[in-house]
């Protein structure tokens, strides 16, 4: 027994002093640690925190491989739910940029809005995102060139979008633009019945993962993988009023309704991996 305990021992010391000395172990630790930090920092206000469980991001951002000494871009990123994330998460030793619309080159009140308060808010908490670079592109024709820079373009909850305004191929066309070879583009959108027609897909919010994959392949990207880790089994994607039905938006409801609605979270989402090859 002594004899067993010993080599028990042994192998525990071996153990913990490859784990201490592997690069790959303190990434990973560092890692969850700045992650962590993120997540619970004091800029991110209640509302968004609650949003953590139906969005998955340390589960949605180790699958797509993100460390804080990457290059991130991320696109169209809305109120900035997950600049709040990405952005101290890549400060320190990182780069993170932010693609916007450009308000002066649009006559969309709402996108003109949109970029005031993502603005609004690098600016107000310079601490979390002096080092947030923007690069600001017209809607109508959504061109832009990182020189191949980027080891990740990630997007989130995009493509219906896109898809509305007839862009979705030049967009994806300048993430590839963007990364490097073996760079990753990183999607998560709403999820469609295989087989929506594409005009309902606008109309609801939700697309066909064959459409995001067809898209992406055509501008050149090999697709890698998917993960489950965004899935809704309780959305049944036929809402009055599409994906916009549910959390957080809740259109056009009354107040028992949002009671009822809200027990389904937010929407079955797509997570999808590609490569630039």
């Amino acid at each position: 027994m002594l004899i067993k305990n010993a080599i028990i021992n042994t192998i525990l010391v071996i153990s913990l002093a490859f784990f201490a000395s592997s690069p790959g172990y303190s990434d990973d630790v560092q890692y969850k640690e700045v992650l962590d930090r993120s997540l619970q920092g004091s800029h991110r206000s209640e509302a968004n925190r609650l949003r953590d469980k139906y969005r998955r991001p340390v589960e949605t951002l180790t699958f797509f491989g993100v460390k804080p000494n990457s290059n991130v871009v991320e696109i169209t990123p809305g109120r900035g739910w997950y600049s709040e994330i990405l952005a101290p998460l890549l400060k320190a030793n990182g780069i993170f940029t932010a693609v916007i619309y450009d308000a002066d080159l649009t006559d969309n009140a709402y996108l003109k809005k949109l970029n005031g308060f993502y603005k609004t808010k690098l600016g107000d908490n310079p601490e979390i995102y002096s080092n947030v670079q923007l690069e600001e592109i017209n809607h109508k024709s959504p061109v832009f060139d990182l020189d191949n820079s980027a080891d990740f373009v990630l997007t989130f909850r995009n493509v219906h979008n896109w898809a509305k305004s007839g862009t979705t191929d030049e967009m994806f066309r300048s993430f590839y633009k963007a990364l490097k070879v073996g760079g990753v583009l990183g999607v998560v959108e709403h999820r469609a019945e295989v087989g929506t027609p594409l005009s309902e897909q606008i109309k609801s919010g939700y697309m066909t993962e064959q459409f995001v994959i067809k898209t992406a392949e055509k501008a050149g990207f090999v697709f890698n993988s998917s993960s489950n880790i965004n899935n809704n089994s309780l959305d049944t994607k036929d809402h009055k009023n599409g994906v916009w039905t549910l959390l957080p938006v809740q259109r056009g409801l009354s107040d028992k309704e949002k009671s009822v609605y809200a027990k389904i979270g937010e929407s079955d989402r797509m997570t999808l991996k590609f490569v630039k090859p």
